[in-house]
């Protein structure tokens, strides 16, 4: 039972800060289903990949109840290239080791946190 409020908490913090900021699955879920649930961490991208298609469809449909929100053109075409990469990523994703992937992902984060923190 404690498992499962756990990842009930978990799953509202990611699908507040996805629909507040565009992210969530790969900042919060990855590192709290490695850390909280004991996750290896291609299970906890793969797991939180599958999470991301339900956030995305609720946010998308909350999302294009305001006209001009969403600029389809924009996500169609990028929508189209992240599938191809992610197919071959998600290949990738599986040849790389836990520590490696886990590494990666760390440098990323702080790649992209320091960069939003000095450029505002």
């Amino acid at each position: 039972m404690q498992l499962i409020l756990l990842t009930i908490l978990i799953g509202l913090a990611a699908g507040l800060l996805g629909a507040l900021c565009g992210v969530g699955g790969g900042i919060l879920m990855v590192p709290a289903f490695v850390g909280l649930l004991g996750h290896h961490h291609k299970q906890a991208v793969a797991t939180s990949l599958a999470v991301i298609i339900i956030t995305a469809i609720a946010a998308t449909a909350n999302n294009a109840r305001s006209p001009g929100m969403i600029d389809w053109k924009t996500a169609i075409i990028a929508a189209i290239a992240s599938a191809v990469a992610a197919w071959f990523g998600s290949d990738l994703m599986r040849s790389l080791s836990n520590p490696v992937l886990t590494r990666i992902f760390g440098c990323l984060l702080l790649a992209f946190g320091a960069r939003m923190l000095w450029k505002g």
